[in-house]
C-alpha cells in the first residue's frame, strides 16, 4: 500500500490536500455555527467531523474514477459524470439524515425520503459543488500534465534531431576525402604553388560550411550549390578530365530553403562509386526544378551503375545516403525520401519536395540576379 502511496505524483497529494484543507474550513464554519446557534449538542460536531471524512474518501473515489473515464470519449466522459453526481448526491444525502435525523428517531423511509427532498434545494448543490470542484480540479490539473508533458517531449525530439543532425553532418564529410585533397595539395606545391592556394582556399570553404551547418538552420540553396562546386573543383584535382560536372538549375529556386548538406552525399556517392572506379572517368549532372507546386532535384551520373561495388553509401561510416534519406523524410514528409535508379548506364538519386514546405527567402532582385549570374 505504501508502495502504491509513493507512486502518486506529487502535485496529485497537494491537488488532494488542498481539497480536504477547503472542506474542513467549510465543514468547521458551518458545524461551529450549527453547534452555537441552532443545535448546542456536542453530537452535532462529532456528526460534521464523520460527514467530512466521508467526504475526504470520496474526494479519493471520484479522483480515481474521473481517471478512469478519461480514457473515454467526451460523451462517455459527461454520461459517466452525470450517474457520478447522482450516486454522490444519493450516497452523502443517506450519510447526512443517518447522523443528523436517524440518530434522533426518524428511523422510517418517509423520513429519509423527506431528508432526501429537503436536500435538492439548497444543500443539494453543496453536494453537486463537491463533486464537480473534485472533477475540475483533476480535469485542470491533467490538462496542464498534458502540456508539459507535451512541450518536454517536443524539447527532447529537438535535442535527439539536433544531436543526430550533428552528427549525421559529422559522418558526411569522407575522411578519406580530406586525406586525397591532402595529398593533391602536397603534388600541387611542387608543381603549381597558385593552384595549391587555391585548393587549400575551396577546401576551406568546404569546411566552413560544414560546420556551420552544425546550427541546424536551412540554407539557401545557392550556398547548397557553391559548397557542391567546390567539392566537385577540389574532386577534378585529384580525377582532373576523368570528373565531369553539369548543372541544370530553375533560376526560381535559388532562394528556396533546404537543410544544409543534403546534396553532398549524394554527389559524394557518384564520385566515389559511379566515376572514380571507372577507367575513363564520366560527367555527374545535377538538377533542380520546378513543376507547379513541387520542387524536383536529382544527382545523376553515367558511371559504373548497377556495376559498382556499393551505391547506397555516401560517406566513410556507410550511412551517408541512409542519413539524407532520413533528414528528408524527417524535414518533409515519407514522400520525400530518396529515389534511386541505377542501370549499366550510371546511377540516379532523386527526391521532390512542395514549394509550401521550403522555406523561401524574399531578396532585392538585383541581389537575387548577381547570384543566379555567378552560379549560372
Amino acid at each position: 500500500m505504501l508502495k502504491w502511496f509513493e507512486h502518486i505524483p506529487r502535485i496529485w497529494k497537494r491537488a488532494y490536500f488542498l481539497i480536504c484543507t477547503w472542506h474542513a474550513i467549510n465543514f468547521t464554519i458551518s458545524g461551529i455555527i450549527e453547534w452555537k446557534f441552532i443545535n448546542p449538542e456536542p453530537y452535532v460536531l462529532w456528526n460534521t467531523f464523520f460527514l467530512f471524512e466521508a467526504l475526504c474518501i470520496f474526494v479519493l473515489l471520484i479522483f480515481m474514477w474521473t481517471h478512469w473515464l478519461s480514457k473515454f470519449q467526451a460523451w462517455l466522459q459527461i454520461t459517466g459524470h452525470v450517474a457520478g453526481i447522482v450516486l454522490f448526491y444519493f450516497v452523502m444525502g443517506t450519510l447526512s439524515y443517518y447522523f443528523n435525523d436517524y440518530m434522533e428517531g426518524f428511523v422510517f423511509f418517509e423520513h429519509w425520503q423527506e431528508h432526501m427532498m429537503e436536500l435538492l434545494s439548497w444543500d443539494a448543490i453543496r453536494f453537486h459543488d463537491q463533486y464537480i470542484i473534485t472533477v475540475g480540479v483533476y480535469y485542470v490539473i491533467n490538462y496542464f500534465q498534458g502540456k508539459q508533458k507535451e512541450e518536454k517531449e517536443k524539447s527532447e525530439l529537438s535535442l535527439r534531431n539536433k544531436e543526430m543532425q550533428i552528427s549525421l553532418l559529422k559522418s558526411q564529410i569522407n575522411p578519406h576525402f580530406l586525406f586525397n585533397t591532402l595529398n593533391s595539395i602536397s603534388t600541387l606545391v611542387h608543381s603549381s604553388k597558385e593552384k595549391a592556394r587555391k585548393v587549400i582556399t575551396q577546401l576551406s570553404d568546404v569546411f566552413r560550411y560544414a560546420l556551420e551547418s552544425h546550427s541546424g538552420e536551412m540554407v539557401k540553396l545557392s550556398a547548397e550549390i557553391v559548397f557542391i562546386e567546390n567539392y566537385i573543383l577540389i574532386q577534378q584535382v585529384r580525377f582532373g578530365e576523368r570528373l565531369k560536372f553539369v548543372k541544370e538549375i530553375d533560376p526560381s529556386c535559388l532562394t528556396l530553403r533546404i537543410p544544409p548538406m543534403i546534396l553532398q552525399p549524394l554527389v559524394e556517392n557518384s564520385v566515389k562509386y559511379g566515376i572514380g572506379p571507372k577507367r575513363e572517368g564520366g560527367t555527374i549532372y545535377l538538377t533542380v526544378r520546378r513543376s507547379g507546386r513541387i520542387v524536383f532535384f536529382e544527382v545523376k551520373d553515367n558511371g559504373l551503375g548497377i556495376n559498382a561495388k556499393k551505391v547506397m553509401d555516401g560517406s566513410s561510416s556507410g550511412v551517408g545516403m541512409a542519413n539524407t534519406d532520413q533528414r528528408l523524410k524527417s524535414y518533409f514528409g515519407s514522400q520525400s525520401g530518396l529515389r534511386v535508379r541505377a542501370s549499366d548506364r550510371g546511377y540516379a538519386v532523386s527526391f521532390y519536395v512542395e514549394d509550401k514546405k521550403l522555406a523561401l527567402e524574399t531578396e532585392g532582385e538585383s541581389q537575387a540576379a548577381s547570384m543566379e549570374e555567378q552560379l549560372m
